[in-house]
């Protein structure tokens, strides 16, 4: 089964190609399923139809969904929302309000990603888009599942162990009642599914599609994207540049832009070398429809496969060397300077930016210690050595 999910900075036509590239698959006789993480919904306005919180059918093969976050809830976290609701109680909250208030702040991404789980593990499917939601929001979700694995191995077993063990006392100090077991189990479950979903997304059936438009602003946004879906273990498959500007005669204000959009269009090429870059031009009319959306696509990748699988290993990788295991990361655009190392037991952190990434070293390499490390054309390279008494 083909999984791509589609990002990139808000408003550049992210929910249009991913519209546009699954409406192209289902038309091959692939079973095809595109799938909304994005709070916004964009997809019913792209197929022009109305669509609900289950799969709808817009064509044939092609199903759309848009995931309903409170729905959602209810049916498969009633005990986390239910724990909620009592906390709201107790603080006086409307109960109205309250039920707005118990879905937590950033679960309708997480749902969806859930739901896409789901849908995997269905084998009613041969592909299934993604349409997430603009980059930053994209990366903190899809950064969570090792965040909360850090979380519950470290922290949530002995935090279960208090509240279990104070509960009585804790619920009278803080005048609203602790979490009980069935919290933690719930806690736990997420935990696990969040786990299947992120090796889902970083196996060899998997990639993201960065969609952008020919701006400095937004190519340097793309860019970033590039190095932190690396640093996370994503691999990218290629770039979609949207609405260009048509190279023909035109008055002068229209050829500024095309001059501009021509210097940026250079920079995409060497920005994302040995890549797939696939061009979209600028329409006269916005395209809206299964049919339309489907022409839009075809001319995107014009000959090319859209669904083919990514070649070549992923962004983490472990060699030997006569010197001793090595350590490989992918990180485009990065130099030395920008990266961050620490060791803590078996795990290495890697920072890029404001964005930690923890590495849980196999067994292999935890025993060894870390004798270096450098980037070298857009790899960091670790070197390891075995301790010496």
């Amino acid at each position: 089964m083909r999984i791509l999910l589609f990002t990139g900075k808000g408003g550049v036509g992210k929910s249009t190609v991913a519209a546009g590239t699954a409406a192209l698959a289902a038309a091959t006789g692939q079973r095809t399923l595109v799938l909304s993480t994005d709070a916004a919904h964009s997809l019913a306005d792209a197929f022009g139809v109305r669509i609900g919180a289950e799969p709808t059918q817009v064509a044939p093969g092609l199903h759309v969904q848009q995931v309903d976050a409170q729905l959602r809830f209810e049916q498969s976290w009633a005990e986390i929302q239910g724990y909620l609701l009592s906390v709201l109680d107790v603080a006086g909250v409307d109960p109205v309000a309250a039920e707005e208030l118990a879905v937590i702040p950033g679960a309708e991404e997480v749902l969806a990603l859930l739901e896409l789980r789901l849908h995997a593990l269905s084998g009613e499917w041969d592909v299934i888009v993604v349409d997430c939601a603009p980059t930053a929001e994209t990366l903190r979700l899809l950064a969570l599942p090792e965040a909360l694995g850090w979380y519950m191995e470290r922290v949530f077993p002995v935090q279960r162990r208090i509240v279990k063990a104070l509960r009585p006392v804790l619920t009278r100090a803080a005048g609203a009642p602790m979490p009980r077991d069935t919290i933690f189990d719930a806690l736990q479950r997420l935990h696990d599914e969040l786990d299947e979903v992120h090796a889902l997304l970083t196996g060899p059936e998997s990639s993201v599609r960065v969609v952008l438009t020919p701006e400095s602003v937004v190519l340097a946004e793309a860019r970033r994207s590039l190095t932190m879906l690396s640093l996370f273990g994503y691999r990218v498959d290629g770039v979609v540049v949207n609405r260009i500007f048509p190279d023909a005669d035109a008055d002068e204000w229209r050829a500024g832009w095309v001059r501009a959009q021509a210097a940026v269009l250079d920079e995409v090429a060497e920005s994302f070398a040995g890549m797939p870059l696939w061009r979209s031009l600028y329409r006269g009319v916005e395209p809206v429809g299964v049919d339309a959306l489907r022409s839009l696509a075809a001319e995107v990748y014009d000959e090319s496969d859209p669904l083919a699988v990514p070649s070549g290993k992923g962004p983490f990788s472990v060699s030997r060397t006569s010197t001793g295991p090595l350590l490989g990361l992918t990180l485009p655009h990065v130099t030395r300077d920008e990266v961050d190392l620490a060791r803590h037991g078996d795990e290495l952190v890697v920072s890029v930016g404001s964005y930690r990434r923890l590495l849980t070293l196999p067994p292999g390499l935890a025993r060894h210690r870390v004798a270096g490390a450098r980037v070298q054309d857009g790899v960091l390279q670790v070197r390891f050595e075995e301790e010496t008494a």
